[in-house]
Parts: structure tokens; C-alpha cells; sequence
């Protein structure tokens, strides 16, 4: 006999169904969503298995972002439930809601829990990614690190923006990155496009190896670059001048910001990443660094909880679906749209860097590009992000470090 325990999960409260194997509802009830709660569904537990000493218990509830992560830990290492071998499921909440809509009813968190419980009875689900506490500190910060990138691509997209209303042909013009701090004064604070374009050549050219601390190899060249895309741009009325001024202002300020927080986080990262040893494993790669290996070990967590390398592509949805009936196999084959999505960033970033340090992997992305006449870069960096899954299993798994291959 086994016993299955359903929790819904909210910010308050928490459903919970007791079944048994024999789809007998044993109890359901309603905790709060505290340690108070837990607590109680574990004397639960313990009472239940004092009656019926059931084979197997397994607690299962939806991962319903940061509601399920306090009673989910509690209840895997709490002792006592430890030593009766109790099994704590943390499922995707795709697979539960396609389970659900397998039934005409309705949709309450009563019946919620119930199916949650029902769905783990006929043992579908897949193995649970609960991490250590260090694991989790890491991805707190791995997460965290990858928001404000994205955070940080928006501001950079909207800069671009504004500054087109500002000088049309700028980017088209001037070879160097409009985001560095020199350009950024340039174009967001310091001069109109009138005062630039009567500067003396030599003094905006002084101007910039001062601002950039003689970052510029060629300032009179950037300089000239500058004032010819001035002159070609459109003006603006001095109203619509002024808006895009502050504009350029706030989200010149923002980048820097957010670049300061990108650092700080790093720093953290590097940090906290001294102290898990697989970590040098994947540091071993040529092109992956503390940052992406600290990514993909904060995801991922105890290898040991996944079986195979397959299991670790699909959690990270580099999965595709193959559709076949009878005699016919379908050549196009599509990427699952779900999955880990900060797992894939870390894995494809990985894979960016590792295929422009590792021939073996440049070898294999070439050759992925050669195969379509469209998006070819986004596919075969998917498709070196794959490979790289393998790669990484077998290093994690067997604590080595990463021999490339010799040349004959």
C-alpha cells in the first residue's frame, strides 16, 4: 500500500489531499502556509504510516515559484520523514494542469490537491530537483544576475531608440560602442549636437581620450566619425530636443546602475562559487567561466538526481519532439517550449563562448550553421548547447575535468 499526499499551494494556504494506492481519499483538509502548516501535514504522515506502515509515501505539489519552496525543503529534510523514506515531488505545473484537463470538473483547490495526489498515484511524474542550501544560494544569485542582464538589454534597446531621434546615423557612422561611459556623457548629458559639431576636430578628440582614459586608439578618426554623422542627422525642434535629453539622461544613468549591479552580482557569484567543488569541473571548458558554470551547477544541483544526460536537456527544454505515425516520420521536429529557462540561458551563453574557444565545438556550430538558409546562428548555438549537455553531465557526474582532444 502506498500513500500519496496532493498539496495545492498558495501564499496563504495549503491544500492538502491524503490517498492511498487504492484511491481511497483518507483526508482533506486546509494549513496555512507556514512552519506551522508543514508541521501538521507531517504528524499527518507519521499517523497515517503508524496505522497502515505503507511501501512508499510521496508528498507532491505544483513548483508555483517561491509559495512551494518553504514547505517543499521543510518536508525533505525534516528527520523523521527522512527515516521512513518519504519521497517530496516538486512537479512542473504544466504536467499537472494537462492531467487535470483529462477530467470534466471544476476547478477549486480542494479538487486541485486531490488531483495533484491522483496524479502522483499513477506514478508519471518526474523525478524531483530539490537542491542543498548552497545550491540554492547560488541560484538565487544566478537568477538574479540573469533579470538584470535582461533588465539591462530593455534599457539599452530604448537608449538606441531615442538616441536614432536624436542623431539618426550615428550607429550607421561611428565605429565604437555607443554604450561605453565617453559616448554615453557624449550624447546623454554633456553637449547638443550643434555644440559637438563646432567643436575643433582636436578638441572633441581630446575630449574623448580624457573621458575614456586613453581607451581610444584612434580619437581623431571617432572624432571625425562623430561630427560627420551630426551633419547628417535630422534636427529636432528645441521641445522634442529637450524630452529626448532626459530621456537619454535616465537611461544613461540606469545602464550604469544596472552595469554596477551586474559586477556586484558577479562578484557574489564568484564568491559563493569558491565553495562547491564541481565547480571546477565545468571551469575546466575552454570559454566557460565562474559566471556560466555557477549558472548551469546552480540549476542543475545534485547531478545524481538526474538519471541520464536526456533528462538534463529536457529539463532545460533542448528537447525535440519527434511526430510519427504508421509509415511517416515528420522531418521538422520543433524545440519544446518549456523547460528550465535560466538552465537554457546558462547552457546557450556557455555554448557561445565554448564554440569560439574550443575547435571541436566551432567544428560542430559551423557545421549546424551550414545546414539552413534561415536563423542559422540561433540553431546551431541550440544545437551546440545540446551537445555541450553531454559534456557536462559526464563531467559533473564523474568529477573530472575536461581533456580536449589531441590532434593526430
Amino acid at each position: 500500500m502506498h500513500l500519496f499526499v496532493g498539496i495545492d499551494v498558495s501564499s496563504k494556504k495549503l491544500d492538502v489531499c491524503f490517498l492511498d494506492s487504492e484511491d481511497t481519499r483518507l483526508k482533506e483538509t486546509t494549513f496555512p502556509n507556514d512552519i506551522h502548516g508543514a508541521n501538521q501535514i507531517k504528524e499527518n504522515i507519521l499517523a497515517y504510516n503508524g496505522q497502515s506502515h505503507y511501501e512508499k509515501i510521496t508528498i507532491g505539489m505544483e513548483s508555483t515559484s517561491v509559495y512551494s519552496f518553504h514547505p517543499a525543503h521543510l518536508l525533505d529534510n525534516d528527520a523523521d520523514l527522512k527515516r521512513i523514506g518519504v519521497e517530496v515531488v516538486v512537479q512542473n505545473p504544466k504536467a499537472i494542469h494537462r492531467f487535470k484537463g483529462l477530467f470534466e470538473e471544476d476547478k477549486t483547490d480542494k479538487i486541485d490537491a486531490f488531483r495533484i495526489a491522483d496524479f502522483l498515484r499513477f506514478g508519471r511524474y518526474n523525478k524531483t530537483i530539490i537542491k542543498e542550501e548552497k545550491y540554492v544560494a547560488l541560484q538565487r544569485l544566478t537568477r538574479s544576475r540573469y533579470q538584470v542582464i535582461h533588465q539591462l538589454t530593455e534599457c539599452k534597446q530604448h537608449f538606441l531608440e531615442n538616441l536614432y531621434y536624436k542623431c539618426n546615423t550615428l550607429t550607421n557612422e561611428v565605429d565604437t560602442s555607443v554604450f561605453g561611459s565617453t559616448m554615453m556623457e557624449l550624447f546623454a548629458e554633456s553637449f547638443s549636437l550643434d555644440d559637438i559639431a563646432q567643436m575643433e576636430l582636436e578638441e572633441l578628440a581630446d575630449f574623448l581620450q580624457e573621458k575614456g582614459k586613453g581607451r581610444f586608439r584612434q580619437p581623431e578618426k571617432v572624432a571625425a566619425s562623430i561630427q560627420k554623422a551630426i551633419r547628417d542627422s535630422y534636427r529636432l525642434g528645441k521641445v522634442v530636443q529637450d524630452s529626448i535629453d532626459i530621456v537619454l539622461a535616465t537611461y544613461a544613468k540606469l545602464i550604469q546602475t544596472l552595469k554596477n549591479q551586474v559586477k556586484a552580482l558577479e562578484n557574489g557569484i564568484e564568491s559563493l562559487f569558491d565553495i562547491i567543488p564541481e565547480g571546477q569541473c565545468l571551469k575546466s571548458v575552454p570559454g566557460i567561466g565562474s559566471v556560466y558554470a555557477a549558472g548551469i551547477i546552480a540549476e542543475i544541483g545534485q547531478i545524481d538526481r538526474f538519471e541520464t544526460q536526456a533528462q538534463i536537456a529536457k529539463y532545460a527544454g533542448l528537447f525535440w519532439k519527434k511526430s510519427q505515425s504508421g509509415d511517416y516520420e515528420s522531418e521538422r521536429t520543433p524545440r519544446v517550449m518549456s523547460g528550465n529557462q535560466y538552465l537554457r540561458y546558462y547552457l546557450v551563453e556557455a555554448a557561445n563562448s565554448v564554440q569560439r574557444n574550443e575547435p571541436a565545438y566551432r567544428e560542430f556550430y559551423l557545421k549546424k550553421y551550414k545546414e539552413v538558409p534561415k536563423f542559422q546562428h540561433k540553431r546551431a548555438l541550440v544545437m551546440t548547447a545540446r551537445k555541450l549537455v553531454r559534456l557536462v553531465d559526464v563531467l559533473l557526474r564523474n568529477h573530472q575535468l575536461y581533456t580536449p582532444k589531441r590532434s593526430v
